[in-house]
């Protein structure tokens, strides 16, 4: 009864839910707050007195939620940790929006990649890319990192050179490692013009800058955002897309194709108030970078090692500790972080930073181990 792709498909695995008992999350890459007060009042309302409109169907190019997007962008600039007003104006014809971004991903990967030419990926990167080659049947090229799990820039520019295209996480996941503006131009400068380049920006409101300052130099530049890190979105499933109109255009024709009517009424609603908070996200934001660095700054006197984190979590290790040893003794003390059976990584846990309270509670696991 199945088909050939069907049986050669291997699925994204996402973080574990167990349901066994109630566990302290730090697995996923969640956000530790909950959305802001305007938020859940605007959800209440479209519940109740405008719940008629739900007979209804939604916008299909969800054109005031797009609006309140780019408003949202060309304040903060891409960044909630170092907000910084755009230099020009996005408007609503520079946003694509989905039903979380791994939906958006699935369209980018439809419209701008195919069989002739491979996709070119960090080895060690968002997990879903591979899963989305498999499932349109696109050829793909791993780079492997250099040894301190930075991107290997050369080697990237040189495979580049091949007709192939580039999607990459910036910050990167889940070695929560970024690459500066200056480091993703030097492979765009030498990159050709007639292909896309896909900068997958989940994490850049934890980190100092965005490539949506230097969109209007490239064309061929498509920066994917999500809203469930940085604006406590994880269970509304709001995800865009940023870029010139000509490839916006691209995804709606393919959307378009696949699902005219993506965004519900609700989640619509909510992410037109939450852009309307931008000071919220922005203390948020500061908040988890700061416990970030207060939980980095403890791992060190503890003798543990770790990236240089631009992420709402962290990749860390222990020399005499094993990371599934980790993985399964936090879980019995009723945390749960993520571990990796990836050879290169796989020594590693990646620990989502959560509340100061949460980070307490995580401390004292790990003095015990």
């Amino acid at each position: 009864m199945f088909s050939k792709k069907m049986e050669n498909l291997k699925p994204y695995v996402p973080g574990e839910q167990p349901k066994d008992k109630n566990y302290i999350k730090l697995n996923a890459n969640e956000n530790p707050y909950p959305p802001p007060k305007a938020v859940t009042h605007a959800i209440k309302k479209m519940l109740g007195e405008n719940a008629d409109k739900l007979k209804l169907y939604p916008d299909p190019e969800s054109v005031d939620l797009k609006k309140a997007y780019a408003s949202f962008l060309n304040e903060c600039g891409g960044t909630l940790c170092s907000p910084k007003k755009l230099s020009y104006k996005l408007t609503d014809k520079n946003i694509f929006c989905g039903n979380g971004s791994d939906e958006v991903l699935s369209f980018i990967f439809y419209a701008f990649f195919d069989q002739e030419n491979s996709v070119i990926i960090p080895e060690h990167t968002y997990s879903f890319y591979p899963v989305y080659c498999s499932f349109y049947e696109i050829p793909l090229k791993k780079i492997p990192l250099k040894t301190d799990f930075t991107v290997d820039i050369p080697l990237m520019i040189k495979e580049s050179q091949n007709s192939s295209s580039i999607i990459l996480a910036n910050p990167n996941a889940p070695t929560a490692i970024a690459m500066t503006n200056d480091e993703l131009c030097k492979i765009l400068d030498a990159y050709p013009k007639d292909k896309i380049f896909v900068v997958d920006e989940a994490y850049s409101d934890f980190y100092t800058e965005s490539m949506l300052q230097l969109l209007p130099k490239y064309e061929n530049l498509l920066i994917v955002r999500t809203s469930s890190k940085s604006l406590s979105f994880a269970g509304m499933r709001l995800g865009f897309a940023v870029g010139h109109e000509k490839l916006i255009d691209a995804l709606t024709t393919v959307k378009n194709s696949f699902n005219h009517f993506p965004c519900d009424r609700i989640a619509q609603t909510a992410g037109i108030a939450a852009c309307g908070e931008l000071d919220y996200y922005i203390n948020n934001a500061k908040k988890t970078v700061d416990v970030r660095e207060k939980f980095c700054t403890f791992l060190k006197t503890m003798g543990w090692t770790f990236t240089q984190s631009a992420t709402n979590f962290v990749l860390a290790k222990h020399p005499k500790l094993t990371g599934k040893m980790v993985y399964e003794k936090i879980k019995e003390n009723g945390i749960l972080v993520r571990f990796f059976d990836i050879l290169g990584v796989s020594d590693y846990v990646r620990i989502t930073i959560g509340s100061a309270e949460e980070m307490e509670q995580l401390k004292q696991i790990i003095k015990s181990l």
